[in-house]
């Protein structure tokens, strides 16, 4: 049986459950705090203007995600700068932080994202796929492609997982 979520329903769930993981895909894509805040709060408009139904609390999620990357490229094209990413991927022991952040944070948008979605909220190639609206071979070779650049960046600091 599938269970729909709709409505106040969907606003008063998805915000308990999901506004940390929406704050989190906004900073990892803006270039500070208080735009991720802004983009946060954005994001809980939108659905609740949206009054769309859910199938279940993983598609809300997945739409909270896009609609959170979609305000969050809207708001860097008209400001025009970097962007910050706050992401948890494996790197060597020893091997600053910030040097990876700021290597992640240089790299295209399909592959910022797609690191950022596999290695800190833990989404599969097929999960990404269907979140960022790209086969699952692409969103591989994303990867792929994305940890190549990470490695050449670091100089090889990068681990694989």
């Amino acid at each position: 049986m599938t269970v729909f979520i709709k409505g106040k329903d969907a606003f008063s769930f998805a915000f308990k459950q999901f506004t940390d993981t929406v704050y989190r895909v906004a900073l990892h894509n803006t270039a500070n705090f208080a735009d991720a805040e802004d983009v946060t709060q954005e994001v809980f408009i939108k659905l609740l203007e949206a009054n769309k139904a859910f199938r279940d609390s993983e598609h809300l999620k997945a739409w909270l995600i896009r609609v959170t990357i979609n305000l969050c490229r809207d708001k860097m094209k008209k400001s025009s700068r970097e962007t910050l990413v706050e992401n948890v991927i494996p790197y060597k022991t020893g091997e600053d932080k910030a040097d990876v952040l700021e290597a992640v944070k240089s790299l295209p948008e399909n592959y910022r994202n797609t690191i950022y979605l596999h290695y800190y909220e833990g989404y599969t190639a097929k999960e990404i796929g269907k979140i960022l609206d790209a086969k699952e071979n692409t969103v591989l070779s994303w990867l792929s492609r994305g940890r190549d650049a990470l490695r050449k960046e670091l100089d090889g600091g990068f681990d694989d997982e």
